[in-house]
């Protein structure tokens, strides 16, 4: 049967971001807003825009002004001052001086998948809010490497790191006059004294060179935060890319929301440690491109230049910084590529000639891959029906049925794409119609043709989440297909408390998941307030639940919704920026109304980099 016309709209772009919230993955114009479409597919949501990270657009402007400031009186005081020693330890000093940051015994490194990493965040200022949210970015990062307990830092007791292999530290908020320093000395003293890996991503490095003493520092770490600043001649320049690995990895800001990235300033010689540059800042502005260390390494600590959690795409610099979590939590992981595609929004009115075709193709290259199925078609206002209301079963479309079985039969694991793909009769945000609208999410589309999310459903809870479940998983018993083992949420967007019901349902989601403000502190879920984040490899997120990559978005030929056109070369260009992950991933979707071609370009091309497709239940 001759699938109905629909509207072409292309798929969101990814993050944070959400990307994050985006982080990721993470929403990145308005509150809440994100980038979606209207019409077939899956939205994976535009993480070059602050709507797809779920932080608020205003909240990041507002912060990276706040950071400027706070960096140019930072730079006032230092001019005007003496430099020197700021409650030197006569006793540290001796102590190092005697042992020598390499003397000690390193700590061994921690078997495959048992890593604790300790995560530190920031609660206090304007923007406190935002700590928890860059945390749970990194908590779920973590979750691929083992277990994660995360804290505000004004928690951190003496000697706690000691009791996990790495520490991750986010400075959200920068720390001065305006805003007392919350950061605990023993976490300062600790970092200095420890072989443990700390990873310190962002502000208020140069408060610990103060308070363990610039001479200490520098003797340990090989570099002077104090003279380190965010603006170089008054402007924090336009740091467009991220070299790293071999890769030029994007780094896409608004005008006015950046912060900019810490230049480290070096101080090599003399008994100073040596120091590793790992990723480098690419500043074009004026067309002349000038570096400067984005991420570098000595002794125990590595410091990255900024939070690299909002504004994210799928080929950004936030790549780096995954990779870089393998060398404190696996450094013994070996290089390996691995690719996945999943075929998306399959319904009881898909055309069965085009999914054959699909499925024929992918068959003859030996590639598994996923189908994600939505059971019932809904079109509660008519809209494809001359105005007459209509609901679809798969048990009414056998041929359909036959053909997914063959599918089954050919490489191919069922998924679960929501029940309906849609929500009641209303437009949801478009028009009521499966795999057109949220399920799970309320949205509407502002006057500036972007998708808003307006929160949870009405009647959001446990029993209605897990009602449509049990519905969904009905009807492919009723029609003899297996229960599906792995989930997608419809439209990558869903309440903390749905998440919880899908993890009880199914080994696995695969997808671009939202990360809700409360989840780590325990306090009530701010659905106004998330992170969006996608994964170069399996984690187990905050929710206590395992997600399978999906970080290349889908082929999707037309722009629409603020949201360009991503051909195949995009894909593949998404795909080769994620080389630089040594045990990463290249995960993409595929609409199987599309022609078969651009899934042909697209699978060549990244096979042609190196990757193996593998089976999405292979992760389970």
């Amino acid at each position: 049967m001759t699938e109905p016309l629909r509207r072409a709209r292309p798929a969101w772009l990814a993050l944070i971001a959400l990307a994050i919230t985006a982080l990721l993955g993470g929403g990145f114009l308005a509150p809440s807003a994100a980038a979606a479409r209207e019409g077939r597919g899956d939205a994976d949501r535009s993480a070059a825009q602050s709507p797809s990270t779920g932080v608020n657009g205003k909240d990041l402007k507002g912060w990276a002004a706040a950071q400027r400031s706070a960096d140019r009186e930072r730079r006032a005081e230092m001019a005007g001052s003496h430099t020197g020693e700021k409650r030197t330890s006569k006793q540290l000093r001796r102590s190092l001086r005697a042992t020598g940051p390499h003397a000690k015994r390193a700590p061994r490194a921690p078997e495959p998948g048992q890593a604790k990493t300790l995560v530190l965040y920031d609660t206090a200022g304007p923007y406190g809010h935002l700590g928890e949210l860059y945390a749970m970015g990194v908590a779920n990062l973590g979750g691929h490497f083992g277990t994660v307990t995360s804290k505000p830092v004004q928690e951190y007791t003496s000697g706690l790191m000691e009791s996990y292999d790495a520490t991750v530290y986010i400075g959200s908020t920068y720390y001065g006059d305006e805003i007392p320093d919350a950061v605990p000395e023993d976490f300062y003293l600790d970092t200095l004294l420890s072989e443990r890996p700390v990873i310190w991503v962002g502000e208020n490095i140069w408060n610990m060179a103060n308070s363990v003493s610039l001479q200490e520092f520098a003797y340990r770490y090989g570099w002077d935060p104090t003279s380190s600043f965010y603006d170089v001649d008054g402007s924090v320049g336009e740091i467009t890319k991220v070299a790293y690995k071999g890769q030029d990895l994007t780094r896409k800001i608004p005008a006015g929301q950046d912060a900019g990235v810490l230049h480290p300033h070096i101080t090599p010689g003399g008994d100073n440690a040596p120091v590793t540059e790992l990723a480098q800042a690419v500043d074009t502005a004026g067309g002349a491109e000038k570096t400067s260390p984005w991420a570098i390494r000595s002794g125990n600590l590595t410091y990255v230049g900024e939070i690299p959690f909002t504004y994210v795409s799928e080929a950004d610099r936030i790549i780096a910084f995954q990779d870089l979590l393998f060398d404190a939590l696996a450094p013994e992981t070996a290089e390996q590529h691995r690719a996945m595609v999943r075929l998306e929004d399959i319904t009881p009115l898909s055309d069965t000639t085009s999914l054959r075709a699909v499925a024929d193709y992918l068959k003859s290259k030996n590639i598994a891959y996923g189908i994600n199925v939505i059971p019932v078609y809904s079109d509660p206002k008519g809209v494809q029906n001359n105005g007459v209301a209509r609901t679809v079963r798969l048990a009414q479309r056998p041929a359909l049925v036959n053909t997914l079985k063959y599918m089954l039969n050919n490489g191919a694991v069922l998924m679960d794409h929501g029940y309906t793909h849609q929500y009641g009769n209303v437009d949801n945000p478009y028009n009521g119609l499966t795999a057109d609208d949220f399920e799970f999410f309320r949205a509407h589309v502002d006057a500036t043709d972007t998708v808003v999310y307006d929160g949870p459903a009405t009647e959001d809870s446990a029993e209605w989440a897990q009602g449509r479940v049990t519905a969904a998983l009905a009807e492919f018993t009723r029609v003899g297909l297996p229960t599906p083992k792995l989930w997608t949420t419809p439209h990558y967007a869903a309440s903390a408390t749905d998440y919880k019901v899908f993890a009880q349902n199914f080994a696995a989601r695969m997808e671009r998941p939202l990360y809700f403000s409360g989840t780590l502190s325990g306090a009530p879920t701010d659905s106004s307030r998330y992170l969006g984040q996608f994964f170069p490899y399996p984690v187990t997120d905050v929710y206590g639940t395992k997600v399978i990559p999906e970080n290349l978005g889908s082929y999707e030929p037309e722009a629409h919704n603020n949201n360009p056109p991503r051909l195949a070369a995009d894909l593949i260009n998404n795909a080769k920026a994620n080389l630089a992950v040594r045990d990463g991933f290249a995960s993409f979707y595929y609409h199987p109304y599309q022609p078969v071609e651009p899934l042909k370009e697209t699978v060549e091309g990244i096979l042609a980099l190196g990757y193996t497709f593998v089976s999405p239940e292979s992760l389970i």
